[in-house]
């Protein structure tokens, strides 16, 4: 039989109240359950004591058995030091898309070509100064002479 430890809800509208259970895979999440372990009341503060409350010992016993934890139960017992996550590691996602990274390029090259138009046009009025001083006296000799 598999068995999860998850949470069941309970309270009124608005206002949950969740226990901490072990249950078979197979029952409502509301239905049976072959065991209460704990509970956990999100209307707390995050730092209140009270918000998460687990039995530390029934909990090894059913992790030592099998049970697998629900995503938001393994949160609380990697909390409680009982149970180490998995890391949750996706290089991919961060990624960015195929139509991203061709803007990107195009962005990278108009760049690189401002900065070489940028570069030769730092070094193009070194050589028009010096180009202009030695026609203008040519120039001034046309001048004089015509």
């Amino acid at each position: 039989m598999a068995v999860a430890i998850r949470l069941s809800r309970g309270g009124s509208k608005k206002r949950p109240y969740y226990r901490i259970v072990v249950a078979d895979v197979r029952a409502p999440r509301d239905g049976k359950y072959i065991e209460r372990i704990g509970h956990y009341q999100p209307q707390l503060p995050k730092d209140s004591e009270e918000r998460v409350k687990i039995d530390t010992e029934r909990a090894k016993h059913w992790l030592a058995v099998g049970a697998q934890p629900s995503d938001r139960v393994a949160r609380f017992l990697d909390a409680a030091g009982l149970l180490e996550r998995k890391a949750r590691n996706n290089p991919n996602k961060a990624k960015p898309g195929e139509k991203a990274t061709e803007r990107a390029e195009e962005k990278a090259e108009k760049a690189a070509a401002a900065e070489e138009a940028a570069k030769e046009a730092a070094a193009a009025p070194v050589e028009e100064a010096s180009a202009e001083e030695a026609p203008a006296p040519e120039a001034s000799e046309e001048k004089a002479e015509g």
